[in-house]
């Protein structure tokens, strides 16, 4: 058996299986690379996702707290608004910062993904929000005060005045009474009434007659007494009354009694009085038509009270009388 160079078919085979052999180890290598790179990209995405994951839920708690941190500030802006009526004009310009900064953080809060800068933004200004309110409180606490020293500065004058108007009534009542009791005091008294008939003879000489055919005139006389200190001139009104109790001899004018009646009156006579004296006042009556048959009655009036009176009376008379 001669020797040759070329390779054995046994050694070929060899060197096959073993070249087949790299290129599988080869590629298994690459495979578990491949396969390590892909894991851990995985991961390190799970990884990424679970921290934007909790980022998003830490956002989102503070979020709530913010929310829950304002939604407190506004409960303590509603228990204001219970005790703030009648007090908000005073308070104007605080209300609007308020309302400034409070639409500001609603601002803020109404955005779906606010971020952390925007919700610390918000926290500074439910801090300043609060701040406010306390400022507001404060505010409305001495506003209340001062309004309830007032209420009782109120009462306090209401009392006062009505003490004074009280008094004023009361002192009005005693004005009225003492006046009433002057009045009724300056009124004169009328005394020692005489009621004269005069028959006037043709020659003219004057007869005393009660014979009422023969009476031409009255001759009335009377005294009055000033009864205080009082002096000066006041007026007396003498009212006649024939035998039918009518009043004789009465114009348009009238004076007035105390109750309040529309007198009308024969006579009117200015008497000047002196301190406490008596003043004797005649006058004459002659009637427009003849005297007749009965009493004639004097009635002497002054400041509005009958101070005195007189009857005469005239008889029919005979034949020759």
């Amino acid at each position: 058996m001669s020797e040759t160079n070329f390779p054995t078919p046994s050694a070929q085979v060899t060197k096959g299986k073993n070249y087949k052999n790299a290129v599988i180890g080869v590629l298994a290598a690459g495979l578990i690379a491949v396969s390590g790179y892909l894991i851990y990209a995985k991961s390190d995405s799970s990884k990424t996702i679970q921290q934007q994951q909790t980022t998003i839920a830490k956002v989102s708690d503070e979020k709530s707290d913010v929310q829950a941190n304002f939604d407190a500030s506004l409960a303590r802006l509603d228990s204001m608004s219970t005790v703030n009526t009648g007090l908000e004009g005073k308070l104007t310009e605080k209300n609007n910062e308020i309302a400034k900064v409070k639409s500001e953080i609603r601002s803020i809060l109404n955005k779906k993904n606010a971020t952390a800068a925007e919700l610390g933004r918000a926290k500074t200004l439910i801090a300043s929000l609060n701040e406010k309110i306390t400022s507001m409180e404060a505010d409305i606490a001495q506003l209340k005060q001062d309004n309830q020293l007032l209420t009782n500065d109120n009462v306090v004058l209401k009392q006062e005045k009505e003490t004074l108007t009280q008094d004023l009534v009361a002192t009005k009542e005693v004005k009225q009474t003492l006046e009433k009791k002057v009045d009724i005091a300056s009124t004169l008294n009328a005394s020692n009434i005489v009621i004269t008939p005069i028959n006037i003879k043709s020659n003219g000489k004057e007869k005393v007659s009660t014979t009422a055919k023969r009476v031409d005139k009255f001759v009335v006389s009377f005294d009055v007494d000033n009864r205080i200190i009082q002096t000066g001139s006041t007026d007396v009104y003498v009212v006649v009354l024939g035998p039918d109790g009518k009043a004789i001899n009465t114009g348009a004018e009238t004076f007035t009694t105390r109750e309040e009646v529309a007198m009308p009156f024969t006579a009117k006579m200015p008497v000047d009085l002196e301190t406490a004296k008596k003043k004797n006042v005649e006058f004459a009556f002659v009637p427009g038509t003849d005297f007749i048959q009965g009493a004639y009655t004097v009635q002497i009036y002054q400041n509005g009270f009958l101070i005195g009176q007189g009857t005469r009376e005239l008889k029919k008379g005979g034949l020759f009388s």
